[in-house]
């Protein structure tokens, strides 16, 4: 993207992964801002995979060779390419592509990279490779941390605008790993604030995207962190009440938590900056760690943890033969704060 916003461009771009957000933020990008208004009626073309004829890319091909009627550059965007079958034309192209031309290939999945298409994509020169692969459950809140602090979501009258940090807690632990679903509940926080208000925070959250700021996994962990058997028992008496809350996506965030707790005891640095760091966590957050680190020495983080991979076996169906969520969640509590 910084090379195209540069007005560098490489002769054929190859945008495939399972992930759609990274594809889809290429795309926009390319279709509207590579060539002006005039320039794309005459010189831009889009086509689906699904609609080529015998699901072969040659006539894509073509269309790539030819010269621009404007005279200037010509954009050539095959969408959903993951419905093409046939990519002999391609192979040929990439020997020697038109340098007039931008190629853009979005393909929703990971190409077979055994075919010789892809491994000669994959090394040529004159093609830029990108794969975009989903996130892991527990590298989401670090996504949207980074996703608000670098202001890419800012239109001009939103240079005021901050979040909360508890924020991205909240909006990876309901919504998961779809990133454009991520973006776009920001976009909804940010446009469906009051007047006046600049601060993203969990009331805010609670009022637009359905999320409880008196009942989720932050606040099910502030209150192990101070002890609180009954605030946690009532929190989880809700998470095993409500289909919002799968017990095993809940699970993980705690557990994620307790590793970090026992990385942080064993650092000889635990000033603030370290710690965040090391971690991957926000700064905000590091006080949490020092005050988690009172009540649950190392010792018992081990132990912990041990109880966290017990819980997981057990609601997988392992030595539980009739226990529920309810009473998982509920012995699980217990031997966490006893």
């Amino acid at each position: 993207m910084r090379d195209m916003r540069a007005g560098s461009y490489a002769p054929v771009y190859i945008l495939c992964g399972e992930e759609p957000y990274y594809i889809d933020r290429v795309y926009q990008y390319a279709s509207t801002q590579i060539l002006d208004d005039m320039a794309r009626e005459f010189d831009q073309q889009v086509v689906y995979g699904r609609d080529l004829q015998g699901a072969d890319i040659a006539p894509v091909i073509s269309a790539a060779r030819g010269y621009a009627m404007m005279g200037g550059r010509k954009v050539v965007i095959v969408r959903e390419a993951q419905a093409v079958k046939k990519w002999d034309a391609l192979a040929a192209y990439l020997d020697v592509p038109m340098e007039n031309t931008v190629l853009l290939i979005c393909y929703n999945g990971k190409p077979d990279k055994r075919l010789n298409v892809w491994k000669k994509a994959a090394e040529s020169r004159s093609c830029v490779w990108m794969q975009s692969d989903r996130l892991r459950d527990y590298q989401v809140e670090r996504w949207i941390s980074s996703y608000v602090n670098n202001g890419e979501w800012r239109k001009g009258n939103e240079a005021n605008v901050s979040f909360d940090p508890r924020v991205a807690s909240l909006l990876a632990d309901h919504l998961g790993t779809d990133l454009s679903a991520i973006a776009g509940a920001i976009r909804k926080l940010i446009d469906g604030r009051p007047e006046g208000v600049n601060t993203i925070d969990a009331a805010l959250v609670e009022r637009n995207i359905g999320i409880s700021k008196d009942y989720n996994i932050l606040e099910l962990q502030s209150a192990i962190i101070r002890g609180d058997i009954l605030r946690a028992n009532q929190i989880t008496r809700y998470f095993a009440s409500s289909k919002d809350h799968p017990m095993v996506r809940e699970l993980a965030v705690l557990y994620n938590f307790f590793q970090n707790l026992l990385m942080y005891e064993y650092m000889p640095d635990k000033s603030d900056a370290v710690v965040a760091r090391e971690l991957g966590v926000n700064p905000y957050f590091v006080k949490d760690y020092a005050m988690a680190a009172r009540r649950y020495p190392a010792g018992k983080t081990f132990r912990i943890i041990g109880y966290f991979r017990d819980t997981d076996a057990r609601l997988k169906g392992i030595n539980n033969p009739s226990a529920k969520d309810a009473d998982l969640w509920k012995e699980l509590i217990y031997r966490i704060m006893h």
